[in-house]
């Protein structure tokens, strides 16, 4: 019986990525994204994350036809940047809305399926930047440190029912998420030109970063697992930022980020 995914945000990046894995699987894979998109062997239905009366019934509609959901798929989000002083509320509430709250409502939606089956795979797309908190990208770190933490919360809550839920951490990622990001260099001369300068490395970093296969092949390789961590970085250097936040003190960590980002 071929398995049944959902992935939001599959459109694009590692969501569209994740969408041809699983479909190379043989799975049956529906994407749910703002924007229909063609793609072999894929259902794409629209819906914005933010809006969770049109999410859930998207995915009401999965669950009509396959009678089961097997594993969801959180990749929708986008990233902002500029100073946290200078960030605008709506801005930073759009953020958390998206990257946060519409991974909520994609896990609110698929829950009572997979709580009646006594399965199922939770997988969000969270960020090493929850582990490390960038400078001028603030509130993307925030909105993916939150995801870390609900995912933990929520991998305790479900556990009774035979649901795994994990986070997956990738690093610096060659997708059109460093096009797609808001950009606001306000205060820029007042930081001495500390945003923009931030921003390019951090840019740049991306586009010589992993490709999104590369990402897309560990989440499938979760999804296939009988048990996986909470919490998963991808690459070994990668891995290895995320052990040195457990091992080296907050003061240290976080003067080496600023030399890097920072500065």
């Amino acid at each position: 019986m071929r398995k049944v995914v959902v992935i939001t945000g599959g459109t694009s990046g590692i969501g569209a990525a994740c969408a041809e894995s699983f479909a190379a699987r043989g799975c049956a894979v529906y994407t749910i994204s703002r924007h229909e998109k063609q793609m072999e062997n894929v259902v794409s239905l629209c819906a914005d994350v933010t809006d969770a009366v049109s999410l859930s019934q998207q995915i009401e509609a999965v669950i009509e036809k396959e009678n089961r959901i097997d594993t969801l798929v959180c990749c929708a989000g986008f990233g902002i940047s500029g100073a946290l002083e200078y960030t605008e509320s709506n801005d930073a509430h759009r953020q958390l809305e998206v990257n946060l709250f519409g991974t909520d409502n994609a896990v609110k939606a698929v829950l009572p399926q997979m709580r009646k089956q006594g399965y199922g795979k939770i997988i969000a797309v969270s960020s090493v930047a929850a582990c490390v908190a960038i400078p001028f990208q603030g509130w993307y770190s925030v909105s993916k440190a939150a995801i870390n933490a609900y995912i933990l919360a929520l991998a305790n809550e479900v556990r009774p029912w035979g649901i795994r839920v994990c986070a997956v951490m990738p690093g610096d990622i060659q997708t059109e998420f460093t096009s797609a990001r808001q950009k606001s260099v306000v205060g820029d001369e007042l930081y001495e030109g500390r945003i923009s300068r931030s921003v390019f490395r951090m840019e740049k970093d991306e586009q010589n970063g992993i490709s999104p296969k590369t990402v897309a092949r560990k989440i499938v390789r979760i999804a296939v697992k009988r048990k996986a961590k909470p919490l998963c970085s991808v690459g070994l250097s990668y891995q290895l930022v995320c052990l040195l936040t457990k091992i080296l003190p907050t003061r240290i960590l976080n003067y080496i980020v600023f030399h890097l980002y920072g500065k």
